[in-house]
């Protein structure tokens, strides 16, 4: 599912209007957790951004585009029209992908200073039920692909400090049990946002 681009006070938007609820699970400052939600938003906002209030942020921007019900959305300092888009079957992802000038290593010591501006979103729609613990191993499955395409890339780090994710699916049929890479799912997963990654980078 390919998602249209809106404009909410100047900023280029990403928007998932879904047909029917499904079961997400999310790292987003706005419907962050593992729910059921109706929409997905993708948002840009300016290298100067300092709101401390992303939620309240990201509820305006989905109230100005007509979304209700229960959603997730993220941030970024990346133009979102720039987002790339994979799909392996009928896993399919859209990832925007910004670095900044200091990417961060996962297991960085606690002094090094915070780095600048930059963000890794991944919004992922599979075709089938995962269970609650096989989202959870999906998620980590997508953090390991975006890292092997930073490594490929020959990026000194593992993400950003701020990379977000979100993992959604039908709420019905029977549940999928495993979500890591080596599995059907997992491992379409795996190679679409490893290729929406890598392509952004390259």
């Amino acid at each position: 599912m390919t998602p249209e681009l809106a404009t909410v006070a100047g900023d280029a938007v990403l928007v998932w209007r879904l047909p029917a609820p499904m079961l997400a699970v999310s790292s987003g400052s706005l419907g962050g957790g593992l729910g059921l939600r109706r929409w997905v938003v993708n948002a840009s906002v300016s290298h100067a951004y300092d709101r401390q209030d992303p939620d309240v942020h990201l509820a305006e921007i989905a109230a100005a585009l007509g979304l209700t019900g229960a959603g997730t959305g993220f941030l970024t300092a990346v133009d979102v029209r720039e987002v790339v888009h994979r799909s392996d079957g009928e896993v399919h992802a859209s990832v925007t992908t910004g670095i900044g000038a200091h990417p961060t290593w996962a297991a960085a010591p606690a002094e090094v200073a915070l780095p600048g501006p930059g963000t890794i979103n991944a919004v992922c729609l599979l075709p089938v039920r995962l269970s609650p613990a096989a989202l959870v191993n999906a998620v980590a499955t997508v953090a390991e692909a975006k890292a092997q395409a930073l490594w490929e890339a020959g990026v000194p780090g593992t993400g950003t400090s701020t990379d977000a994710t979100a993992i959604l699916c039908p709420p019905e049929g029977a549940a999928e049990p495993f979500g890591g890479p080596r599995s059907p799912i997992g491992g379409a997963l795996a190679r679409v946002v490893h290729a929406a990654v890598l392509a952004a980078l390259r």
